[in-house]
């Protein structure tokens, strides 16, 4: 009989022992599955905190690149006015140098014309 109460109280050690261990178990899971909550918790924190900042960076290099863009764009646009402006410069003095050509031609003509009449006069004088 007492080798049956021996065994019985180990049994019930055991037992003890085992409930003690699987309270431990539960308590170390539930503080693991407490660190990985919050490491989770910091890790989106710090991954939002991520992604607001590339898009405040984005933001502003759209902006910067904006800026530049309008700026280019005036400096485009001014050279094309400065052009324009030599091309209406240059058109007024082709036009003028034409009319003057076409002035000068005309009176060559009408040179060459009283040339020819005087040549006959003088032939018909001789």
């Amino acid at each position: 009989m007492e080798r049956d109460t021996i065994v019985k109280e180990v049994v019930e050690a055991l037992k003890m022992f085992s409930r003690d261990i699987r309270t431990q178990i539960d308590e170390m899971g539930s503080q693991l599955r407490a660190e990985i909550q919050d490491t989770a918790n910091q890790l989106r924190a710090e991954i939002q905190d991520t992604a607001n900042q590339l898009r405040a960076e984005m933001q502003d290099t759209a902006n910067q690149l904006r800026a530049e863009m309008q700026q280019f764009r005036a400096e485009v646009n001014e050279r094309f006015d400065r052009l324009e402006q030599k091309f209406a410069g240059l058109r007024v003095e082709l036009t003028e140098t034409q009319e003057t050509v076409h002035f000068l031609a005309s009176k060559t003509i009408q040179h060459e014309k009283k040339l020819h009449h005087l040549a006959k006069q003088l032939e018909s004088v001789r």
